[in-house]
């Protein structure tokens, strides 16, 4: 492909052949968000054009605001890897990748500008109207691939995200409290806890036992919906806002 015309109005276009068809039957109806985590812009971008990376993203959001496409929306793009949300494992063909520049924990994992928040919210709108995307699938790539993702992270500003009219967020409730879960307890309130987070929409399997792939999923949840602790440990605190932000889901999840 030599170009295309951009989906999103005002953004630059820089092909990437890191691309395929999408599943015909799945629906685009879901946003992931990235950080880049390499050391600048130009890095990542030139990586994700890069056919021996075999990786790619719909966009890139650089720190000034500035927005590139690098896959028409109506292509998969390879940004997602294995990954799950509510049962459905190829994220790549249902949803729209935004790789957003920072150098992530690996490289300083600094705050987002706020010209590049700005962007990144103008971009999710774009694509939320064109998709009819709901605003609780706006998600981490730490969200469907738990434990194998960490961005983009912690300092992502997800609450002003959601002021302007995506995603999902609650107020958290204050670090503590019980019951407090931990490795190697198991019973009802383990059982609960899992049953609360497959809900939601995270991959994880209902047994009791509150094992390493729990504390997994735990972490990932308080990354993105909790972030004042990230630990692993479903401490009252984390429950509490789980509980909440189930509750708050705009509609029955069917």
């Amino acid at each position: 492909m030599s170009g295309f015309l951009a989906d999103q109005p005002g953004a630059e276009v820089r092909v990437s052949p890191n691309f395929g068809q999408r599943r015909e039957s799945i629906r685009t109806d879901m946003i992931i968000l990235h950080y880049t985590g390499m050391k600048s812009g130009a890095a990542a971008e030139s990586w994700l054009c890069d056919p021996a990376s075999e990786v790619s993203s719909h966009y890139l959001v650089h720190e000034d605001g500035r927005i590139v496409q690098m896959v028409r929306e109506s292509d998969r793009a390879w940004h997602a890897g294995k990954s799950s949300w509510r049962g459905v494992t190829d994220i790549n063909s249902c949803s729209v990748g935004v790789e957003i520049v920072n150098p992530g924990h690996e490289f300083g994992y600094v705050d987002f500008p706020d010209d590049q928040i700005a962007a990144v919210i103008g971009l999710c709108k774009g694509i939320s109207q064109r998709h009819g995307v709901p605003c609780e699938r706006v998600l981490a790539h730490s969200d469907v691939a738990p434990g194998r993702k960490v961005d983009p992270g912690e300092r992502f500003p997800w609450e002003k995200l959601f002021r302007s009219g995506l995603g999902h967020f609650v107020a958290p409730e204050p670090v503590g409290g019980e019951p407090r879960l931990a490795l190697g307890d198991q019973g009802q309130a383990v059982e609960n806890l899992q049953s609360m987070l497959a809900l939601y929409g995270y991959g994880i399997e209902i047994t009791g036992v509150y094992e390493s792939a729990t504390r997994t999923v735990v972490n990932a949840f308080q990354r993105h919906f909790r972030p004042g602790r990230i630990d692993g440990i479903a401490d009252g605190s984390t429950s509490l806002t789980l509980r909440k932000l189930l509750e708050a889901l705009p509609e029955p999840i069917g």
